[in-house]
């Protein structure tokens, strides 16, 4: 019998049985793994299963391709992040995304260190001012790890690379000052720190560059397919305007 171990992010628990769980995780080294966890529902392991929770899990399988068993110990706990509604919503929407976009068995490591990253972001931090950008920044990252990125260095029609300030909704490519005109109101607005370019940028910056990563996430990857998954975002934007009104 097969056995690995890996240190692991929860990413989704669901129930199987009278007792068990089937627990999805992203490891460094193997992307998404998962495995079924006898007792997964019992006292002693339900602080430990919850989404967000960094492990170190043992996998071990009969065959390849089986669900292997899975056993668990807690290394960090995320539970400080129910405290609060919204940080509670950031760690729902950035484990449910990771969950349902991500292939099993590909590793991803730019996103496991993004996750953790993101994670303990929203973990620690007073406001939502202090990790509101790393959020984007994974989705963005998200996005051109699955083959969706965009283009933020040139202009999708002249080709320069200064003066970009607007994005295309269709091609995903930045639109310079000049070549944006008479169309501005068909483009999003492109903040500088999704170019990079500013590490503690304003809220109304964070808030237009979600709204470019929502358009781009639901085009490319949730193709209107996924409604609850766009419904756990809905709450998190809904939440970040209540929070920067």
């Amino acid at each position: 019998m097969a056995s690995i171990n890996y240190d692991a992010m929860i990413v989704s628990v669901r129930q199987h049985g009278e007792h068990g769980a089937i627990v999805r995780a992203l490891t460094r080294e193997a992307g998404i793994v998962a495995g079924y966890v006898r007792g997964g529902r019992s006292r002693q392991y339900r602080p430990i299963l919850m989404a967000g929770n960094a492990i170190s899990l043992d996998l071990r399988s009969r065959t390849e391709g089986q669900l292997g068993s899975m056993t668990a110990e807690l290394l960090i706990s995320r539970a400080p992040c129910l405290n609060q509604a919204l940080s509670a919503a950031a760690l729902d929407w950035l484990t449910s995304l990771t969950a349902a976009t991500l292939p099993e068995a590909q590793p991803y490591p730019m996103i496991y260190d993004a996750l953790s990253a993101t994670l303990d972001a929203v973990m620690v931090a007073a406001s939502a001012r202090q990790w509101a950008a790393a959020l984007t920044r994974y989705e963005l990252l998200l996005l051109a790890e699955l083959g969706f990125g965009l283009n933020l260095t040139n202009c999708v029609i002249s080709d320069q690379s200064t003066d970009l300030s607007y994005l295309s909704p269709r091609s995903g490519g930045a639109v310079s000052d000049q070549a944006a005109r008479g169309y501005e109101k068909k483009l999003f607005h492109l903040p500088n720190f999704l170019k990079g370019m500013d590490r503690d940028p304003p809220m109304r910056d964070v808030m237009d560059g979600l709204l470019i990563t929502g358009h781009f996430l639901e085009r490319d990857l949730m193709d209107g397919r996924m409604r609850e998954l766009g419904n756990v975002r809905l709450r998190l934007i809904e939440r970040l305007h209540r929070a920067v009104a």
